[in-house]
């Protein structure tokens, strides 16, 4: 399960330095058969395997928008009810966990059923940094070839695997791609020298980022540093970093890392807010790690700070621990208003030495990278 979280949290862990860091469209889906089976008060069981990685079942949770999850008794739903259901939402939320293909292959079927029901709507990625909106503007406007969008547009590794599917369709369709994240080097910038260096920016640096940033408590806060402090207990050499004595109290590195973090997610919503203020008839799908839309927290919370208004739902993906019977808790419900069970992906490590050789190797990479923005 560590694994999982180390995996999906390395992105933001990366841009920091040292002292700081701690589809296939024929394939068959079986989404939508089979039930569920009450085990115990506190989990929950599909009466079916996952057959496949491109497999999945949807559960419809009951949760509300922002609310929580409600009385209403989980159930398993088709990708249409899934689609029924989210047609009346302003933006929706398609959690990932990066790289996996069900994943990215359950995005996009929900990116294309909702056009098919509205064409008035935009796709917004994580995928993309704010600074190079441009680069992908000439890419959908057929002025530009791929390998230029990827090149000039820091396209992740995998895009061609995972998002070419995405960022094709909307350019087939003539949609809007809203590149939503802030810059690496922002965020490093960030982690070493805290929020206020945004300040000392230029014009065009200060647009790269959100002009509000929420650092204050509350429980997106509480998360964080709980993922952080399981990522200590994971390394001997980040400890030895300057984990904090006193576990209730975050350290200051673990605050600074914090403010990084939260620069992603105020940043995503912020550009999902500008695009909104300028259409808003508009639809929006955006796509980001599940960690920054798990629980309506992060980057929706925040989007519904400056537009309170919006009415939000969040698909939030679930990788089970056996795939022979696939389980979540009880816990989960609250995590999205429809949960994507999928197939786990291998363990990168099995060892405990080989996953600590690749945390000291990181941190060797992340102790040359500093903030060259000031």
């Amino acid at each position: 399960m560590f694994q999982n979280t180390l995996r999906y949290g390395l992105k933001s862990i990366a841009a920091l330095p040292l002292f700081l860091m701690v589809g296939c469209a024929n394939t068959p889906s079986l989404s939508g058969t089979g039930s569920l089976v009450t085990t115990d008060s506190e989990n929950f069981t599909l009466s079916r395997p996952l057959t496949d990685y491109y497999d999945y079942a949807l559960i419809r949770t009951g949760a509300v928008d922002v609310a929580g999850p409600s009385n209403t008794a989980p159930e398993v739903v088709t990708l249409k009810q899934t689609i029924d259901t989210l047609a009346d939402y302003d933006v929706i939320f398609v959690g990932e966990a990066h790289g996996h293909v069900g994943n990215h292959r359950l995005q996009l079927q929900v990116l294309r059923d909702l056009y098919v029901r509205d064409p008035n709507i935009a796709l917004s990625m994580e995928q993309f940094e704010r600074d190079v909106q441009g680069v992908v503007d000439e890419f959908l406007a057929g002025e530009i070839g791929e390998a230029v969008l990827k090149k000039e547009g820091r396209a992740w590794p995998h895009y061609s695997q995972s998002y070419r599917p995405l960022v094709g369709f909307a350019k087939d369709k003539g949609l809007s791609v809203i590149a939503a994240e802030v810059p690496t080097d922002v965020v490093r910038c960030i982690g070493q020298e805290g929020p206020g260096v945004v300040d000392k920016f230029n014009e065009n640096q200060r647009s790269w980022v959100a002009k509000e940033l929420h650092v204050d408590e509350g429980a997106y806060k509480d998360k964080y540093m709980r993922f952080l402090s399981a990522s200590m207990s994971h390394g001997a050499a980040v400890e030895k970093e300057g984990a904090e004595s006193n576990p209730s109290a975050p350290s200051e590195g673990m605050e600074l890392r914090f403010a990084a973090q939260i620069s992603r997610d105020d940043t995503m919503a912020e550009s999902i807010f500008f695009y909104l203020q300028k259409n808003p008839s508009s639809k929006v799908v955006h796509l980001n790690g599940s960690f920054h839309s798990a629980g309506f927290l992060a980057t929706v919370e925040r989007l519904k700070l400056r537009m309170p208004e919006l009415k939000i739902a969040v698909v939030h993906p679930i990788l089970v621990n056996d795939v022979d019977v696939p389980s979540f808790t009880q816990d989960a419900l609250g995590e999205g208003t429809f949960l994507a069970l999928l197939q786990p992906v291998p363990e990168d490590f099995i060892q405990p030495e080989n996953m600590n050789a690749f945390i000291q190797e990181t941190m060797k990479t992340i102790r040359s990278n500093r903030c060259t923005l000031i």
